[in-house]
C-alpha cells in the first residue's frame, strides 16, 4: 500500500511536467478562412512562433538564475579518537571541580558553515555584470522573437494571397473550359453537316481537352496552396475543409505607400526593424560580457564560520581532549598562473562580431527596401497596364472575333488565337495582381510596421 501512494504521488507530480512539454492542441480551421482569421490562427497556434517563444522562455530562465545568490555550504563531520580513553586520561578541572573518568569522550564533531562566495560575488560586481548580460540577451530574445514574428507572417500573407490566386485560377478555368466546350458542341454541329473541315474540329477538340488539363490542374494548384497555408497554421492532423477568399483584393495603393518615399520608409525601418534592436541587445550583451570576463579575474573568496567540539569535560589544557573551538577562515584560487586571458579574448571576439552584424543588418535592411521597392513600382505597373487597357482590350478582341466566328465572317483560327490570347491575358493578370499584393507584403516586411492602414 505504502508503494501504491508513492507512486501516485510521483505521477502526480510528474503529470504538470508533461503536459508543460506537450504541442499544445491544433487549432481549429473556419469553414471561411479570411486573411485576418488565417494572422489571428498563426499567432495562437503557428509551430515556429512557439519555438521563438519557447527561446524567450529559456532567456527568461538564464536571467533568472543569473540573480540568484549562491547557496551557503554546510558542513558536518564526525570523528572518533581510537587512543584515548576517557576513564583512564580525563582530568578534572580544577576550577570548576567538573571532569574525571568517564565525563570526555572520544568523540569529535565539527559544524562550518560557507558562503560559497556569495558575499564576494555581490561585493565584487560580478553578479551584477552577470544580471547584465543576461538581460541584455532577454531583450535579444524578445526582439528576436518578434522578428520571427514578422517574417513568418509575411509567410502566412503570401501563403495567403496565393490561395487566393489559387481559387481565382480554377473560377477561370471553369469558366474557360464551360467557353470551349460550347465551342466543342458547336462546331460538332457544323462538321456533321459538313460546314468545316475535320482538322477545324480537332483543334476546336484539342483546344476543349487541353482547357479540361487546365482545369485539372487548378484543382491541384489549389490544394497545395490550401495545404501550404494550414501548414503555416499549426495544422498537424488531416486538412480540414475550408475556403479562402472568392476573389483578389483589388488594386490600390495603400495611402501610407502613396505619401511614402525611399528615403522615409528607410529611417521608418531603421527605427521599428526588430532584427535590429535584437541585435542592438547583443551588442549590449556582448560589452557586459567582456566586462563580465574582466571581473573574474578577481578570485572567488569563501567566508567559513567553523566550530568543532569533543567533550563538556576535561582540563582546558588537556592535549587529550578537543574543547569548544570556533574557527573563521577565508579560502578561494590564487590567480597566479592564470588570469582569465582566453575568457577575455573570447569575450571581444564576441564583441567585434556583434558589432560586425550589426553592420550587417543595416545593410540587409537596405538591401530587403530596395528589393522590395523595386518588386511593388513593377507590379504596380504591370498591374495598371492590365486594368488600363490591356485586359479589356484582349476581352473585348476575343467577344467581337467570337461574333464574327459565329456569322463566318472570322476563321476558326483566328478565333481561337483570340481566345488564347484572352485567356493568357487574365492569368497574367490575375499573377500580376498576386505579385502586387504580395510586394505590398514584402515591403510591410522590410519596414517592419503594417503599411495598409
Amino acid at each position: 500500500m505504502p508503494r501504491t501512494r508513492l507512486a501516485f504521488a510521483l505521477l502526480a507530480l510528474a503529470a504538470p511536467i508533461a503536459a508543460a512539454a506537450q504541442a499544445p492542441a491544433p487549432p481549429k480551421l473556419p469553414a471561411k478562412l479570411s486573411l485576418e482569421d488565417a494572422l489571428a490562427i498563426f499567432r495562437a497556434h503557428g509551430l515556429d512562433l512557439m519555438i521563438a517563444e519557447a527561446a524567450v522562455e529559456s532567456a527568461e530562465g538564464d536571467a533568472r538564475i543569473a540573480r540568484q545568490v549562491y547557496n551557503p555550504n554546510v558542513a558536518y563531520s564526525f570523528s572518533h579518537i581510537f587512543n584515548y580513553d576517557p576513564n583512564q586520561t580525563c582530568p578534572v578541572d580544577p576550577a570548576t571541580g567538573l571532569g574525571g573518568p568517564g565525563t570526555c569522550s572520544p568523540n569529535v564533531h565539527s559544524l562550518s558553515l560557507g558562503d560559497n562566495a556569495a558575499i564576494e560575488d555581490v561585493l565584487s560586481g560580478k553578479r551584477g555584470l552577470r544580471i547584465a548580460v543576461t538581460q541584455a540577451a532577454l531583450r535579444a530574445a524578445r526582439m528576436g522573437r518578434i522578428d520571427a514574428q514578422r517574417n513568418l507572417e509575411f509567410q502566412v500573407k503570401q501563403a495567403y494571397i496565393q490561395a487566393v490566386q489559387a481559387r481565382d485560377n480554377l473560377d477561370f478555368a471553369l469558366e474557360v473550359q464551360k467557353a470551349y466546350g460550347q465551342t466543342y458542341q458547336l462546331t460538332q454541329l457544323r462538321y456533321d453537316k459538313g460546314a468545316i473541315s475535320e482538322a477545324d474540329a480537332a483543334k476546336v477538340e484539342t483546344a476543349k481537352l487541353e482547357a479540361d488539363q487546365a482545369l485539372t490542374a487548378a484543382e491541384q494548384a489549389l490544394q497545395a496552396a490550401k495545404v501550404s497555408l494550414a501548414f503555416l497554421l499549426g495544422v498537424r492532423e488531416a486538412l480540414p475543409p475550408f475556403e479562402v477568399d472568392q476573389d483578389l483584393p483589388k488594386f490600390v495603393v495603400p495611402t501610407p505607400l502613396a505619401t511614402a518615399t525611399p528615403d522615409s520608409l528607410l529611417v521608418e525601418a531603421y527605427e521599428t526593424r526588430p532584427d535590429l534592436k535584437a541585435q542592438k541587445a547583443q551588442e549590449e550583451r556582448a560589452t557586459a560580457a567582456v566586462r563580465q570576463a574582466l571581473r573574474a579575474r578577481f578570485p572567488d573568496l569563501n567566508l567559513e564560520l567553523g566550530f568543532t567540539y569533543a567533550a563538556t569535560g576535561g582540563g582546558p589544557f588537556s592535549s587529550n581532549t578537543v574543547p569548544p573551538t570556533l574557527i573563521v577562515g577565508v579560502s578561494g584560487n590564487v590567480p597566479l598562473f592564470y588570469q582569465q586571458q582566453g575568457e577575455i579574448r573570447k569575450a571581444e571576439a564576441d564583441l567585434r562580431t556583434q558589432f560586425a552584424q550589426y553592420a550587417k543588418i543595416r545593410a540587409q535592411v537596405l538591401s530587403d527596401l530596395n528589393t522590395a521597392l523595386a518588386n511593388f513600382r513593377a507590379s504596380r505597373e504591370l498591374v495598371e497596364r492590365m486594368e488600363s487597357r490591356l485586359l479589356d482590350r484582349a476581352r473585348k478582341a476575343r467577344d467581337l472575333i467570337f461574333i464574327q466566328y459565329q456569322k463566318g465572317a472570322a476563321s476558326l483560327l483566328e478565333y481561337l488565337d483570340a481566345q488564347r490570347t484572352y485567356v493568357a491575358a487574365t492569368v497574367e493578370y490575375l499573377q500580376d495582381l498576386t505579385n502586387y499584393w504580395t510586394a505590398v507584403f514584402q515591403l510591410e516586411q522590410a519596414v517592419g510596421t503594417d503599411l495598409r492602414k
